[in-house]
């Protein structure tokens, strides 16, 4: 089943899609939100066009594993996603997946601006990896 994956900031969305086979995963791009609306309806034709079949989304968890403000605004967007594409949606603890992106990014030797364009679509994958993982 292929899986197109959102980790949703306040400024970017990172995206991530997985094979068909849900094997492997691709980070795709690092997109400027423009709005909810705007957002989805550019989420929901790029879920469409790549034949992805369910849509995830990483969900910011605070550490003692309640729900904030954040975790009830990707929510509503999720709901927004699902009844514009009619794909399922589901969703999928983000807690330091950013973290983990920039070590592997540092590791990697990129500089502070390389990190910056790619760490939202590297932590979408990661967070992606951990779904498939399951």
């Amino acid at each position: 089943m292929r899986i197109l994956c959102l980790d949703i900031g306040k400024v970017r969305i990172g995206v991530a899609i997985s094979d068909a086979l849900g094997i492997s995963t691709n980070g795709i791009e690092t997109h400027l939100s423009k709005g909810d609306k705007a957002d989805a309806a550019y989420f929901t034709q790029m879920a469409l066009s790549r034949g992805a079949e369910m849509i995830l989304l990483g969900l910011p968890l605070n550490m003692d594993d309640t729900e904030g403000e954040r975790a009830e605004k990707v929510r509503a967007f999720g709901a927004l996603l699902k009844e514009q594409s009619g794909l399922p949606v589901e969703y999928e603890d983000e807690r330091l997946s950013t973290v983990e992106a920039e070590e592997m990014l540092i590791e990697a030797g990129l500089s502070r601006e390389e990190r910056k364009k790619v760490i939202d679509k590297v932590s979408a994958e990661i967070i992606l990896r951990r779904y498939l993982n399951k």
